[in-house]
């Protein structure tokens, strides 16, 4: 499967793991989490990028809170319809770019946005699409968020296919974003997923 397939796959994704499935569920404690790093080191007028947004639970969650300044990326179109009808309110105020994340990224300039933030959405970036890593560096002012799954201790596969359908590439998130430069800050493992802010280069730090 090469990278052009696994966009396809998640433009059209319907049912399990869909815009629908998400807003379904809504905010949950992973919103929480982001959130709560985001109050702790940056103002509520802080430009804030989501990379695979879906239809918004975590953004709208934000916004909830004070976030003002809130965009996303989504491939997948029926995301925008799910949060018309589910997130109103972030539809209007919000910015967001139905496309590929490949296909956007390249064309923000540099520190374009104060933080970025992804939740199981990295994990899914093709090899052949290693480089996106160094945009996300590069338009990324304060802080990048991953929370993402890292694979199991002593996994020998790096891709893991979930229920045999979606590839999922496990990396280890901390040596990606340090080797570009960023300092990793936070760092807490979960059941599945592993939270990690990082800092980017020359921010200053907290007083």
């Amino acid at each position: 499967m090469d990278s052009n397939e696994v966009r396809r796959q998640w433009a059209d994704r319907s049912g399990e793991y869909s815009p629908e499935y998400y807003a379904y569920y809504g905010p949950d404690e992973t919103s929480e989490t982001i959130r709560a790093i985001f109050e702790d080191h940056l103002d509520r007028d802080a430009r804030v990028l989501e990379l695979g947004c879906s239809s918004g639970r975590h953004l709208a969650h934000l916004a909830e809170h004070g976030f003002e300044n809130l965009a996303g990326i989504e491939i997948n179109a029926e995301a925008f319809e799910t949060m018309d009808d589910t997130y109103p309110d972030l539809a209007a105020d919000g910015t967001f770019y139905c496309d590929a994340i490949e296909d956007v990224i390249t064309e923000f300039p540099d520190d374009r946005f104060d933080a970025v933030f992804s939740v199981e959405t990295l994990q899914h970036i093709h090899p052949d699409a290693d480089w996106v890593f160094a945009e996300l560096a590069r338009i990324t002012a304060d802080l990048l968020v991953t929370v993402e799954n890292e694979g199991d201790e002593g996994d020998e596969a790096d891709v893991n296919y979930v229920h045999d359908d979606f590839p999922l590439y496990y990396r280890d998130w901390n040596r990606v974003f340090t080797d570009r430069g960023f300092e990793q800050i936070d760092a807490n493992p979960g059941e599945r997923d592993t939270v990690r802010a990082f800092r980017a280069p020359d921010t200053p730090t907290d007083t």
